[in-house]
């Protein structure tokens, strides 16, 4: 019991010198990734850049306690600190005491709520997002994130909560261009998309063997950093305009308290659901994804309960949300990491960064930060997906397509409530026109095949309708008319046989559509007969006077139900060459 709720007792009983160093190894590499991109995205939060530091050490420990991925890199992420600045900036203004105490509060709502969702393994609820929403989602977010850094990038004033006002203020204040924050930050931008795709190859050329070289790679922004903090000492940036972080706070997070201002509690609960909802999606994507690889196992309810975790210390040690990043963890996975011990490990990193190392950071370009970012979400952006759906899925084309819309047109968090919002009405819609087919048999076999794709064999007077869902609610009057419809186009008709192979459920509603049908066929004079009907859908038929109404038979298989059946025309059974001639086969 005690292993189910603390991974950590498990893989801590074969944890040896091997496991240790391979785990600090990658804590190493993830811990100087970690850094400026814990400063970008409190920045992307609009927060002050130590807000990320703190969000990188006791979420980190918490994870590795509960958390059941081994390679998981737990932290700040784009998406996340976007949905944090929409949802904080709307109850209090950028740079406030209470737009930091509304972060904070949002992380405790967000991780209480996990908790509870882990505790009441109620993981499949995130299976209401769908992946072309989530992707939709990503993409527009991407997209947005994206645009607002430009500003930094510029060195101009600009903001927006939605694409077209973010374009628009840009454009309303390009004249206003800082030359030497330019010089800044288009050249870091540039070396940070070089650095992603370039530098390995250059350094393998170098004589560097390839992981090495990938790793030595991913030092990338931290190279950036450096060098721009010179070059704003060597020639007085700041002085031209080039804005800096500024003085970051030496020492380690301290013991913050979220609010119980149940006024405040109220108008963000909805916000930390979403992006408890997102964040979890998200994390438990990559996690398994990489947990394949391995061949390991992910427990999406107790991973609830560790990102819960996660989320409630990162509020009491003055943090934002968090969750588990994509670029962190397959770097962390591809550096050699073991055991959630890695990201404890990587805590410790951050934390002696935030003791010794921000000092060092007073003359650190935004432009760098907004460069950072703005490299590292366009690989969210997504272009191919699109064109995939199209082909393959209209409806799901129609739901990607919607979502990236209605989050650029009007914010993150209209945007995941529409795409959750498309995503079950499209799946009612398929729910309630479920598919279903006329069959006949294949000749010289047992199988019973779509009349519309196949040569089969077919009499006039029994029509055979396999069903390919359950029946419910949603379809079960759909049904009705489609079988009453069919038989109406046949005067010769004797027996109607339902194909319930594909049942797996016959609700309420079905059963009383299957009784309407019974007897409205009854009535005309024509048997109704069900084939390879499921043990546990007949024995829930078998409660119901259903079967004793029924005016035709229970068939164990559809090829004997359309032996029997094909004989009952008051004339002996034609030869095969007769509807050879007739085009029925």
């Amino acid at each position: 019991m005690l292993g189910r709720y603390f991974p950590i007792l498990e893989w801590g009983r074969t944890y040896n010198r091997s496991v240790l160093t391979n785990d600090m190894m990658a804590a190493v590499i993830v811990t100087i990734m970690l850094i400026p991109q814990s400063l970008a995205y409190a920045l992307l939060a609009g927060l002050p850049p130590v807000v990320g530091l703190y969000a990188s050490i006791l979420p980190l420990v918490a994870y590795a306690i509960f958390g059941t991925s081994r390679t998981l890199a737990v932290g700040p992420v784009a998406v996340v600190s976007l949905m944090t600045a929409s949802a904080a900036g709307a109850v209090a203004a950028q740079g406030s005491a209470e737009y930091l105490e509304a972060a904070i509060t949002l992380a405790a709502i967000s991780g209480v709520m996990l908790a509870i969702l882990g505790f009441l393994r109620l993981g499949f609820l995130a299976n209401l997002l769908s992946h072309p929403v989530i992707s939709g989602f990503i993409t527009a977010s991407g997209i947005l994130i994206a645009t607002s850094q430009l500003k930094h990038v510029l060195g101009i004033k600009a903001g927006g909560d939605n694409w077209p006002a973010m374009l628009g203020s840009l454009a309303s204040n390009i004249a206003d261009i800082n030359i030497w924050t330019l010089m800044v930050g288009v050249p870091v931008t540039l070396f940070l998309f070089w650095v992603r795709k370039g530098a390995k190859p250059a350094l393998m050329a170098l004589g560097l063997k390839s992981r090495a070289a990938d790793m030595t790679a991913k030092a990338g922004p931290v190279v950036a950093v450096a060098l721009t903090i010179i070059a704003v000492m060597v020639f007085g940036l700041e002085a031209k305009g080039v804005n800096i972080v500024g003085a970051i706070p030496q020492g380690l997070p301290p013991f913050a308290l979220p609010s119980t201002d149940m006024s405040l509690i109220e108008k963000l609960w909805v916000p930390a659901l979403l992006i408890s909802i997102i964040g979890f999606v998200e994390s438990v994507s990559v996690a398994q994804t990489l947990a394949a690889k391995r061949r390991q196992r992910i427990a999406p309810d107790q991973e609830l309960i560790g990102l819960g975790a996660s989320n409630i210390a990162s509020a009491f040690s003055g943090g934002y949300p968090v969750t588990g990043g994509f670029a962190r963890s397959v770097v962390n996975f591809d550096a050699g990491a073991e055991t959630p011990a890695a990201g404890a490990y990587t805590a410790v990193g951050i934390a002696l960064a935030s003791l010794f190392l921000t000092p060092l950071l007073f003359n650190l370009p935004i432009a760098t930060l907004a460069a950072t970012i703005i490299v590292a979400v366009l690989s969210l952006v997504d272009l191919k997906t699109p064109g995939q759906l199209w082909r393959y899925s209209k409806a799901d084309f129609a739901a990607h397509v919607a979502t990236i819309g209605i989050t650029l047109l009007a914010g993150v968090e209209m945007g995941v409530i529409a795409g959750v919002g498309v995503g079950l009405l499209l799946y009612l819609w398929r729910a309630s026109r479920p598919h279903a087919a006329i069959v006949g048999r294949v000749p010289e076999t047992e199988h019973f095949r779509n009349v519309e794709r196949h040569s089969v064999f077919t009499v006039p007077h029994v029509l055979s309708i396999r069903i390919d869902e359950s029946l419910t609610y949603l379809n079960a009057r759909w049904l009705e008319e489609y079988v009453l419809e069919r038989v109406a186009e046949r005067p010769q008709l004797r027996h109607v046989i339902l194909m319930c192979s594909a049942v797996n459920e016959i609700d309420a509603s079905g059963l009383e559509s299957l009784e309407a049908i019974n007897h409205r066929l009854g009535d005309g004079g024509i048997g109704l007969h069900l084939s390879e009907v499921k043990g546990p859908v007949t024995d829930r038929l078998k409660r119901t006077h259903f079967l004793e109404e029924l005016n035709g038979n229970l068939y164990l298989s559809q090829d004997r139900a359309f032996a029997d059946l094909m004989k009952d025309t008051g004339e002996p059974a034609p030869p095969v060459d007769h509807y050879l001639a007739r085009g029925m086969i």
